[in-house]
């Protein structure tokens, strides 16, 4: 479709907002693709019969969603952006670490999604994820047997281990969201490689939890998932108590 008769105009009052829409409009429809620049300010006056700052405010909205991009130069403009799934994922992280969400809550959605997507990558996964999942699990026993495991490492590896469990749920939401969990806070669960018998514990219960979706055995597969978050809750009780007990307060 032409770009010159892409858009009619609006009426005064609401006019950047009714800009804002066409064109977003446009872009989710897919009349103006990633990557493709927006018609000039001038040719957007004329097709809105509005004037520029009118224009401007409505770029600025878009802007602020990440629908489009400004760029400098020779062959500048307003460009519709590609957003890719970690732009997405870490808004998500950022709007759930403003609003403080309690780790219960967080601990809750994750182990809900958990069962989903277990279940899921156990239908829909061919062996030869499931052998990788089981082959990653197994790095996180190794790194424990370094003198001095690291803790940082052992965090990446169970980040590597959620991710690649979503993937193979064959749904995108779930491996969106999952990325935004992990980049966010990981509900926590880097407290459970904090300390020896909690370490050892968790990179068990992954390696447990991977051979069983191996062999496809939902029922012992679920069982290990509710088995990591009851060890997680009392971890973080475990540590809640030493803090207590360190500051005094009870």
């Amino acid at each position: 479709m032409n770009k010159k008769s892409l858009f009619i105009p609006v009426q005064i009052g609401r006019a950047g907002e009714d800009i804002a829409l066409q064109i977003e409009a446009a872009i989710l429809e897919e009349k103006i693709l990633p990557g493709e620049r927006l018609p000039s300010e001038r040719e957007l006056q004329a097709q809105f019969k509005s004037g520029r700052g009118v224009i401007r405010e409505a770029v600025r909205a878009l802007k602020q969603k990440g629908l489009v991009e400004i760029r400098k130069g020779a062959r500048g403009g307003t460009y519709v952006k590609n957003i890719e799934v970690a732009s997405v994922s870490e808004s998500l992280a950022l709007f759930l670490k403003q609003q403080h969400i309690g780790l219960g809550y967080i601990a809750e959605f994750r182990e809900s999604i958990d069962r989903v997507i277990t279940v899921l990558a156990i239908a829909r996964a061919d062996a030869s994820e499931k052998e990788e999942l089981v082959a990653e699990a197994g790095k996180l026993l190794e790194l424990l047997e370094q003198p001095t495991p690291d803790k940082e490492c052992l965090a990446k590896q169970d980040r590597v281990l959620n991710i690649r469990l979503a993937k193979m749920s064959k749904n995108p939401v779930f491996e969106w969201v999952m990325e935004a969990i992990q980049q966010g806070f990981s509900s926590h669960d880097y407290a459970l490689y904090e300390e020896p018998y909690y370490r050892r514990k968790t990179a068990e219960n992954w390696h447990e939890t991977a051979q069983r979706i191996a062999d496809n055995d939902p029922l012992k597969a679920l069982s290990s998932v509710a088995a990591h978050y009851a060890l997680l809750q009392r971890c973080i009780v475990d540590k809640e108590c030493r803090a207590t007990t360190v500051t005094g307060k009870g």
